[in-house]
């Protein structure tokens, strides 16, 4: 008995070392992340300009950054930075909807649909999908080029970049079906078979009676479809190159501000502060549906 005992004491004491130390770690790892966020958003609303500071909390606090950032010519174009961000939530706003309708139509037929070769394709996107987006990057950049649709450097032409990059953005979005797939496969399928019954088309019933019990694959598909191209720089950088500062996206307009031809170092705070108004929409996205986005994740986990 006494044994026992120090058996279970010796046991409880280990488990106790262990989540300490799984906390210590976690500590550090989270203070590696919000250091250097909170040094930005503090960059951004100090008072002095400039990269370097003695201070991580400054002196003095201000908004003036802000002003500046958005009443500032950039590369000659007046309120650039009101124009690089217009640009940018026209990408993201339009590569949402195609990305997020080709997504969810995808998983519809992998999962609810029954044709040969379906595993094959299964198995080929899933392959597909472990290589990183940008190994086809200067091959879609000739793609979009040879059409006409990327790098484009003339004020006239300098809008058909956009174009191109919401193509680069959402042709191949239905390759990332397999969570709205997993989704999908929680749903009846005697929902379908009972629609197909009475007659609905395929578009139908995955219209009419799939999407409506669908908002949490939904809003989690939708939300990642519009942070993708809101935050990409590289996809961007490399589609816009250096056409027309006005059709800049505002990863690159920031970039440009900081490393282009123009750049200044003085202006880091603006810099800072225009980060932190790119962060903004995104940070409010997520905490006002999160719920939703969790809801996603799981049910999308339980077969895909």
């Amino acid at each position: 008995m006494i044994k026992q005992k120090k058996k279970y004491a010796s046991q409880s004491k280990r488990e106790a070392a262990s989540l300490a130390g799984s906390y210590i770690v976690l500590t550090i790892l989270a203070l590696v992340w919000i250091i250097p966020i909170l040094w930005i958003v503090l960059s951004a609303f100090r008072g002095d300009v400039g990269i370097v500071s003695p201070d991580f909390i400054p002196k003095t606090f201000g908004i003036e950054n802000f002003k500046r950032l958005f009443t500032g010519t950039y590369y000659g174009v007046k309120y650039a930075f009101l124009k690089w961000m217009l640009n940018t939530l026209i990408v993201a706003v339009l590569d949402c909807v195609i990305s997020t309708f080709l997504i969810l139509s995808v998983a519809y037929c992998m999962s609810k649909l029954r044709f040969k070769l379906r595993k094959a394709f299964m198995n080929l996107t899933m392959i597909i999908g472990l290589f990183p987006g940008f190994m086809s990057m200067i091959a879609i950049y000739f793609l979009l080029k040879a059409v006409g649709l990327a790098g484009n450097t003339s004020s006239d032409t300098a809008w058909l970049n956009i174009v191109g990059l919401i193509l680069a953005y959402s042709a191949g979005a239905g390759m990332g079906y397999q969570i709205a797939k997993g989704f999908f496969d929680v749903i009846p399928t005697s929902l379908v078979e009972s629609a197909k019954l009475d007659g609905c088309t395929n578009f139908k019933i995955f219209w009419k009676i799939i999407l409506p019990l669908s908002k949490p694959i939904i809003i989690y598909t939708a939300l990642m479809s519009f942070t993708g191209p809101w935050m990409d720089f590289i996809f961007a950088k490399v589609i816009i190159g250096t056409g027309s500062p006005e059709m800049w996206t505002v990863s690159v307009g920031l970039y440009s501000i900081m490393f282009g031809k123009q750049a200044d170092a003085s202006m880091f705070t603006q810099f800072a502060a225009g980060c932190v108004i790119v962060g903004i929409p995104i940070v409010s996205l997520f905490m006002a549906l999160q719920n939703y986005y969790v809801e996603g994740v799981t049910a999308g986990a339980v077969k895909g």
